[in-house]
Order: structure tokens, then sequence, then C-alpha cells
């Protein structure tokens, strides 16, 4: 019986793989992709999709600050449980805009400081963690939680120990026709290189499920990962 739940990395990409603009935290897809004549077109196939994934999602603080979760007015309240990662970048004013959108919100944090602490709220959730372990975090979201099916939706590096981990059941990929370009640009997969041929175990080969083409050069792809 497995402890954990089915894992689906959900991202919107570039062609070259990017998962945004640039390198500084101020460039972001959810707001220059609109900005973008040949992209913006297509966008709203991504949202729509995105409408479809599990109702329990994971991300992290510093996802949702770059998109402006500190300083946005209350959102209306949505059916997901929203799973959040963060150690330094959400404010209690973050923490109280994720309460008022998700069903329920879990901060997973290492920091006893953490400004959920300070935040009343029925829906919130702390789950306290000495360092980081993502498999553990697993295990407790479906033994405590319910949680069967998590989507992964955060950034490269988070994103690679999920997958170094085999954690990552299948991705879900919209790739937007775009070329990014960047040596420092955050991809898909970011992470620790592999820089021996041993070490070529931490890749992970794919099963490929479905190819979707969209709207305005837009695709889907739909994967299996062949975890060992």
């Amino acid at each position: 019986m497995n402890e954990r739940p089915y894992l689906t990395l959900f991202m919107l990409v570039s062609a070259d793989g990017r998962i945004s603009c640039g390198s500084d935290d101020s460039l972001d897809f959810d707001m220059d992709l609109p900005l973008i004549d040949g992209v913006k077109e297509g966008l709203g196939q991504y949202y729509e999709i995105e409408q479809t994934t599990d109702l329990f999602s994971f991300n992290t603080g510093r996802v949702m600050a770059k998109t402006g979760v500190n300083t946005k007015l209350l959102p209306k309240k949505t059916p997901v449980t929203f799973v959040i990662l963060d150690n330094t970048h959400l404010t209690e004013d973050g923490v109280r805009w994720l309460c008022a959108k998700s069903k329920d919100l879990i901060i997973v944090t290492s920091s006893r400081e953490h400004p959920a602490y300070s935040v009343q709220e029925d829906n919130l959730h702390i789950l306290l963690q000495e360092k980081t372990d993502l498999k553990a975090m697993l295990e407790v979201l479906k033994k405590d939680y319910g949680c069967e099916r998590l989507t992964v939706q955060s950034g490269s590096t988070l994103n690679s120990m999920f997958l170094r981990q085999s954690l990552i059941d299948a991705a879900d990929l919209v790739i937007a026709p775009l070329f990014v370009g960047g040596t420092d640009t955050p991809s898909l997969i970011g992470g620790i290189s592999a820089e021996n041929h041993e070490e070529l175990s931490f890749l992970r080969t794919l099963k490929l499920e479905s190819c979707e083409v969209l709207e305005n050069s837009y695709i889907r792809l739909r994967y299996t990962v062949n975890n060992r």
C-alpha cells in the first residue's frame, strides 16, 4: 500500500524548458506572458487546464510571494487545499490571503517564528519539520489530511528534489510557443547537476501518455515517470 499521495508535476513551460522569463524574482510567467504578443493569445488555455487539476496543490512561499499574495486583496474561496512550503517569504497578510483562497491551508515550515503562527484562521494548519523532509511531509498529508492525489507546481529546485527522491509519478506540461534562454533562468527541473556516470541514476525516463495540440501553437504533453 502506497503511504504517500500520487504526485503530478503540472507546469507551464517555454519550448526550451524555462518556467520564468529571467533570473530575477520580479520576473514571473503569470505577470509577464500576458504582455508578450504571440504567447498571450493562447495563455488562457493553461489556466483552464489548471482548474481541472487535483484538489490538493503544492507550492512554495517563494513562488506565492512572486505572484503577490503578500499585498493582494483577499480572493474568493476555492475548493482546493493548498500545501505551501515556506520559511521566509510569506507575511501574515500572505498567509491570510492563502487562507481566504483555500479550503484548507497547510503551511510546511522549519521556522518556529513563521508568520503563520500569528494568524488565527480555522482552516490554517502548520506542519513543523526540523528540516525539510518531502517524503515525511507526503506521508502526513495522506495519513492526517486524506490527500490521495497532489499537484506540484513549485520551483525548479523543489521539483528536482521531488524527482530525485522518486516522488513524482506523472508530468502534465503545457508548452508555450516561446524561447526564453538565459543560463540562470529557472528551468522545469533545476537543482544539482550530475557530475559523473554513477549519478545518471538520478535521471528519470518518461512514458508519453498523450500529446494534445492546443490553439495558438500551444501543446499539452502528459507523461508517467519511470521511477526506480
